[in-house]
């Protein structure tokens, strides 16, 4: 059940970022995601567009299981802050369920490595 939400409702492209629902409930989320080697730059680090298609994501799935069905939605608003690089090779994303009114459902996501 809980990666039936990442065939479902996850854009093909972000499919590629291979991330994995390790923990769902109606308040929200953890899915983890292996480092994404074909998002690297010349650095060898990642970009924040990686993190930010798997945060997206996490709230997309976090908020389907919140309504308990997908039901197709868009981005409005995605604020970011970036401590430091990604140290590991797996990022666990937390994904909460803020608030959830009738039209938009708002989330808080943290990763971690």
């Amino acid at each position: 059940q809980r990666n039936h939400w990442v065939g479902t409702c996850v854009a093909p492209w972000c499919k590629g970022l291979k991330m994995r629902v390790e923990n769902l409930n109606e308040g929200g989320g953890v899915v983890r995601m292996p480092f994404p080697e074909q998002l690297t730059h010349g650095a060898g680090g990642v970009g924040g567009r990686g993190y930010m298609a798997a945060a997206d994501t996490a709230v997309v799935l976090a908020a389907s299981q919140s309504l308990g069905e997908f039901r197709p939605m868009t981005t409005v608003s995605l604020n970011t802050s970036f401590v430091r690089p990604v140290s590991q090779r797996v990022v666990v994303v937390h994904a909460q369920v803020q608030k959830r009114g009738e039209s938009m459902v708002f989330g808080y996501i943290k990763l971690l490595d």
